[in-house]
C-alpha cells in the first residue's frame, strides 16, 4: 500500500506541463549558446574522435547521463516563477564558488580561466535538478522524529565542515577562503528545517558526484590533490544546494514582504 502510495506521488511531481517544455528549451537555447559562442570547446572535444574505434565506443555515455537526467529533472512540475528564483541564486551563486576556488587555486580548468564562464550555466541548471529531487525525497521519505533529523544533520554538517577545513587549510591566507568558511558557519549554526536540510545537502551531493566524477576524470577541471573527485567537492554541491535552498527563501520573504506594505501603503492612501 505504502509503495503504491508513493509511486502515485512520484508520478504527479513528475508531471510535466507547459513550463516544462519551456524550461527545456531554454535548457536547450543555453547549450547551444555555448557551443556558439566557444566554439574551442566543440573543436578540441571533437578532436578526441578517433575514426579507428566506432562511434558508440567513444560516445560519453556519463556526461550523456547526466544531461538525461537533469533535463528530466528540470521538466518535473516546472513552475517558471519559482524556477526563476532557483536559477537567479544558482547563477549568481556559481559564480561566486568558481571564483573563489579558481582565484584561489584549489581547482583549476583545463583553459586556465579563473572562473571560465561557459561552467557557470551549468549551476542554475544543477540547481533545478536539485530543486526537484528535494520535492521528490521530502513527499516520498517517511517523516520520522525531529530528533533523527536533528541527529543525521549535526553528523553531515560537522563531518563537512571537518572536511573543508583540511582541504582548504592550503589557502587560509586568501580572504576568499575565510569568507567562504564564515557564510558555511553562518548557514550550518542557524538552523531552519533540518529535514529539508538533510534531504537538500543529500541530493547536492548526490548529483554533485557524478558532475565531479565526470570533470575531473576528463580534466575538464583538476584539484590540487589530484584526486577524482576529492570527498570535499562532492560534498561541497551539498553545501552549495543548501546555501542556495536558504537565499531563495530569504528571497521569497523579501517579496512577501514587499507585497505587503504596497499593499497596506495603498490602503491607506485609500
Amino acid at each position: 500500500m505504502q509503495i503504491r502510495k508513493s509511486l502515485s506521488v512520484l508520478r504527479a511531481l513528475l508531471a510535466w506541463n507547459r513550463a516544462s517544455y519551456t524550461l527545456l528549451s531554454l535548457f536547450a537555447l543555453t547549450l547551444l549558446l555555448i557551443l556558439y559562442i566557444w566554439p574551442p570547446l566543440v573543436r578540441e572535444y571533437l578532436a578526441l574522435f578517433d575514426p579507428a574505434y566506432p562511434v558508440w565506443m567513444q560516445i560519453d555515455w556519463l556526461l550523456v547521463g547526466i544531461f538525461a537526467f537533469m533535463s528530466l529533472m528540470i521538466m518535473a512540475g516546472a513552475d517558471l516563477r519559482q524556477d526563476a528564483r532557483v536559477a537567479l541564486v544558482g547563477l549568481v551563486g556559481g559564480l561566486v564558488i568558481e571564483s573563489w576556488g579558481t582565484q584561489t587555486l584549489l581547482w583549476t580548468y583545463y583553459t586556465d580561466e579563473r572562473p571560465p564562464l561557459w561552467i557557470i550555466p551549468a549551476w542554475p541548471i544543477a540547481s533545478l535538478a536539485i530543486d526537484r529531487m528535494v520535492r521528490i525525497a521530502n513527499r516520498i521519505l517517511p517523516a520520522e522524529k525531529d530528533s533523527v533529523y536533528r541527529s543525521l544533520y549535526w553528523v553531515s554538517f560537522t563531518a563537512f565542515l571537518a572536511i573543508m577545513l583540511a582541504f582548504i587549510w592550503p589557502t587560509f591566507d586568501k580572504p576568499l577562503t575565510w569568507m567562504a568558511l564564515i557564510i558555511c558557519l553562518l548557514l550550518i549554526l542557524t538552523p531552519n528545517d533540518r529535514r529539508l536540510s538533510v534531504l537538500t545537502f543529500a541530493a547536492g551531493a548526490g548529483l554533485g558526484y557524478f558532475l565531479e566524477r565526470w570533470g575531473t576524470t576528463r580534466e575538464c577541471w583538476t584539484y590540487y590533490t589530484g584526486q577524482t573527485p576529492p570527498l570535499f567537492a562532492v560534498l561541497a554541491h551539498g553545501m552549495a544546494a543548501v546555501a542556495f535552498w536558504r537565499v531563495k527563501l530569504l528571497l521569497v520573504l523579501a517579496a512577501s514582504r514587499l507585497r505587503r506594505s504596497r499593499l497596506l501603503s495603498r490602503a491607506l492612501q485609500s
